[in-house]
């Protein structure tokens, strides 16, 4: 029950990516527009996680999975009739507030559910391996749908699922609560939310206005002055929404870096992956599904076993060692010649999803294994939204230097008129739709220019993202206790919060 939960969010991640270039298509939509088709979803996500994580754990979490499913199910149902790249953006908007709801009481049930470590951990290897059967199953049901109903049943098919789901949640899962532990804490979670939104709204639109543009800087300054205000706060506050101490452990703080950054790679990589399929070596909606699926395979493989090894190694050589496997095979994402092989660009991107499943699962239950199981809520909302904003970040910053490097290529271009390079150099997307309404011959070279623009960008920002995991391989061998020490006692942090009570008062 739990496991079909996650993988309708994992699918829902995934399935959107290869309906984008039939989305271009429909609703002309823009470059910008499809990384806030993207990004949309993922802020109102990764915003939401900490309250929605603190709600379960408060009033319930079967109340707030099914509050979640059926949420998620009727904006879907919206999206899928969308008319315009706007209607679209503020669909996904609200489909991100039922995956809020979602995808972290499934973690914390879990959590709460297996209480011996070695079963946890057991249990979110499985649990991590089944989200990738929603990262496997959403190319390719993606790309049938597409293909054969449009673009808009990609949105759809959620809704049955959903409903299937919300039936199940109502029989089998126990409506689990730790009210007296899980404080509400309204001023934390307007704060957070305002911190995040601004910061990740400024990255996003670096490319369109620049790193310096009035709006973007004030993105920044007012996202870092609320995040600081949000972090004083929990700080202060008797009973905090999130206790900024548990970032003291080790275990905790290191691992939700690493996952940040794995996840800021992730996401980006996919996002250009499906625009490199089907845009420049022109594959079918369906064929780019299935070419993704190399990833979610490797995921599965690899999150189930990564217990045993930690079990024999230790948590930080398996978590370093997975990022290595990780960085090498994203760097071979930079090669058009192994990337446009079948056998090679299967068998690289299997790696790559080794890697992270070695990756995922260890450092998720290190986070989990952290923090009582009274706050498992919360916990799972820390797990979770260093995800989420690691992939809105990943798409944001890597999606400016790629949009950038291929901003600059068109700019450069001998052989078009200032007027035709204007009109595409947007996107690889755009460039391609400008070229159907140009004279062969013009339109042979657009098509050249965007295709060497999209490649040397893609060059460049893999290697960016190459720098990035092997950053997250550092902060773990650097910080990642290599062994689990016990979980805190539930009354040993009651306790904790009883001092910061009385301090705070005092």
């Amino acid at each position: 029950m739990l496991s079909l939960c996650v993988v309708v969010i994992g699918v829902d991640n995934t399935i959107l990516n290869v309906a984008l270039p039939s989305i271009v298509r429909a609703l002309d939509a823009s470059g910008s527009q499809l990384q806030w088709m993207v990004d949309a979803y993922t802020i109102v996500f990764a915003c939401l996680l900490l309250t929605a994580g603190s709600i379960g754990d408060r009033y319930g979490r079967r109340r707030t999975l099914l509050f979640g499913l059926a949420w998620f199910g009727v904006f879907s149902a919206l999206a899928s009739t969308a008319s315009s790249p706007g209607m679209l953006i503020a669909s996904r908007a609200l489909m991100g507030v039922g995956g809020a709801f979602i995808f972290p009481t499934t973690l914390s049930i879990l959590t709460n559910t297996f209480r011996d470590p070695a079963e946890r951990a057991r249990a979110i290897g499985v649990w991590a391996g089944v989200a990738g059967i929603g990262i496997a199953i959403g190319p390719v049901v993606g790309g049938l749908l597409v293909e054969r109903f449009g673009w808009g049943s990609v949105f759809l098919i959620n809704v049955p699922v959903c409903a299937t789901t919300f039936v199940l949640a109502r029989w089998l899962v126990p409506n689990t609560s730790a009210r007296e532990e899980s404080p509400l804490d309204p001023l934390g979670a307007l704060l957070s939310i305002a911190g995040l939104v601004a910061l990740l709204f400024a990255i996003i639109e670096v490319p369109n206005h620049g790193w310096v543009a009035p709006d973007v800087l004030a993105g920044f300054a007012i996202g870092v002055v609320f995040l600081g205000l949000f972090a004083a706060w929990e700080a202060h506050t008797p009973r905090p929404m999130l206790d900024v101490r548990f970032f003291r452990n080790p275990r905790f703080s290191a691992a939700s870096a690493t996952i940040t950054l794995a996840y800021f790679a992730l996401f980006a990589s996919t996002f250009l992956l499906t625009q490199y399929f089907q845009f420049v070596l022109g594959y079918s909606a369906l064929k780019s599904g299935l070419m993704l699926t190399p990833v979610a395979l490797g995921l599965m493989l690899g999150s189930p076993v990564a217990p045993r090894f930690v079990h024999r190694l230790g948590t930080k050589r398996v978590v370093v060692f997975g990022l290595l496997v990780v960085a090498a095979a994203m760097a071979c994402y930079a090669s058009d010649t192994i990337m446009s092989s079948f056998a090679l660009g299967f068998g690289v991107r299997l790696v790559y999803g080794v890697g992270m499943g070695l990756t995922v699962a260890p450092v998720t239950e290190s986070i989990m294994g952290s923090l009582p199981t009274t706050r498992a809520g919360v916990g799972s909302a820390v797990n979770d939204t260093t995800r989420q904003t690691g992939g809105a970040l990943g798409v944001a910053v890597l999606g400016s230097i790629f949009a950038s490097q291929y901003h600059a290529t068109f700019d450069s271009a001998r052989g078009l008129t200032h007027q035709v390079s204007h009109a595409a150099r947007d996107s690889i997307g755009t460039s391609l739709q400008v070229a159907k309404h140009l004279p062969a011959g013009t339109a042979a070279r657009v098509r050249d220019v965007a295709g060497d623009a999209f490649l040397s960008s893609m060059r460049i920002t893999y290697l960016c993202a190459v720098a990035v995991v092997l950053g997250a391989a550092f902060v773990a061998a650097r910080f990642l206790p290599a062994r689990a020490a016990e979980p805190p006692a539930e009354h040993e942090v009651a306790e904790a919060l009883a001092v910061g009570a009385e301090n705070a008062a005092n």
